[in-house]
């Protein structure tokens, strides 16, 4: 699937650093909101930028490389806990609720016969990947598919009139090719973007690590981003990414939650790196590469509140800051309008 994505035109760029320069505070005295605002407004290309219909798009599947004990949850979690944000009882659900965010449940490939009925979107490619330390863990034309449903998930929250998009995703062992894509598409060792994803412990990591050692040596594409991509990549995984870049398309704000969804933005920018340019960092994960990998791709995330569900949660919980740095350059005066003397 082609996407066609742009860096925001720069023209614009001085007239927003002017007015929110003129704001009745110290210059850079707002920090990063001041930062949060400029982005904001190149993305919108507007001088009074405004968010709508704020959308959490939770893309689900199962791995299977979760044959390998790879996670200490068994991957019949992935479906149950959709059944959960059916019902409104996860962590996304509560902080949906309370900033005012529409929550989207996509079936990328459940193993799992799924109430769709219920408000599940099917957007299914199949019963899971294949187990990758054996070979691809899905075809080139999977991987495609999936970028394609990604982004026609994202064209209809758009044309629903949503302009700012969180990503989440549901997916028991998907650390483990975050890992990988993070190590192939950085360079940093293996062994420091292996974590405990769902609670594993030293003996755990270790075993995941030599999985995953071994996979990498047993790898036998061409190295390209999209071989990349679809040897080791989940279907909810490469569904994020198709639906980060028709946002970046749309120009969207994009909000990047934990270290699943910041591996795929990073795998996103490997296509299309001007896709960063909509991208905003809702936090540092507690994951043990999620720093580092944020620290390679040049990115500060907003919060660090030791989080490591995923879901969607940090993306979305960073938001009151988003819409505080548009409210700051929408309803704060200037001092011309005000009567005070500039004062730096």
């Amino acid at each position: 699937m082609n996407f066609t994505i742009e860096k925001p035109n720069l023209s614009i760029h001085d007239k927003l650093v002017d007015k929110i320069n003129n704001l009745t505070k110290p210059k850079g005295s707002l920090g990063r909101l001041e930062e949060l605002a400029l982005k904001i407004g190149l993305i919108q290309q507007s001088l009074s930028p405004t968010l709508s219909n704020p959308h959490n798009i939770l893309f689900a599947a199962d791995h299977g490389i979760v044959e390998e004990n790879v996670s200490k949850s068994p991957k019949e979690i992935t479906w149950q806990q959709l059944s959960n944000f059916l019902h409104g009882g996860a962590g996304i659900n509560f902080l949906c609720r309370q900033n005012g965010f529409k929550l989207l449940l996509v079936d990328s490939g459940v193993d799992y016969d799924l109430p769709y009925e219920s408000g599940i979107v099917n957007m299914s490619v199949g019963r899971g990947t294949k187990n990758f330390l054996y070979g691809p863990a899905m075809s080139r034309e999977e991987m495609e598919l999936c970028l394609q449903r990604g982004a026609e998930v994202v064209s209809k929250v758009h044309d629903a009139g949503c302009n700012v998009v969180s990503f989440g995703e549901m997916g028991i062992g998907n650390t483990s090719p975050s890992s990988i894509w993070m190590h192939l598409f950085t360079g940093i060792s293996l062994d420091q973007c292996v974590g405990a994803g769902s609670g594993l412990d030293n003996i755990g990591i270790n075993h995941k690590y030599n999985v995953l050692k071994k996979s990498v040596e047993n790898y036998k594409g061409d190295g390209t981003t999209e071989d990349i991509i679809s040897w080791f990549g989940g279907f909810e995984m490469v569904m994020a990414i198709g639906g980060m870049l028709r946002a970046a398309e749309l120009n969207m704000i994009i909000l990047v939650d934990g270290f699943i969804m910041t591996t795929c933005m990073l795998a996103a920018s490997k296509m299309h790196p001007e896709v960063l340019e909509y991208a905003i960092f809702g936090h540092q994960g507690d994951e043990v590469g999620h720093k580092l990998l944020l620290d390679s791709m040049n990115q500060h995330a907003i919060l660090n509140l030791g989080l490591r569900l995923g879901e969607g949660s940090g993306s979305v919980c960073c938001y009151p800051i988003i819409v505080s740095a548009v409210n700051m350059i929408n309803e704060m005066d200037n001092f011309a309008n005000a009567s005070i003397t500039k004062y730096f």
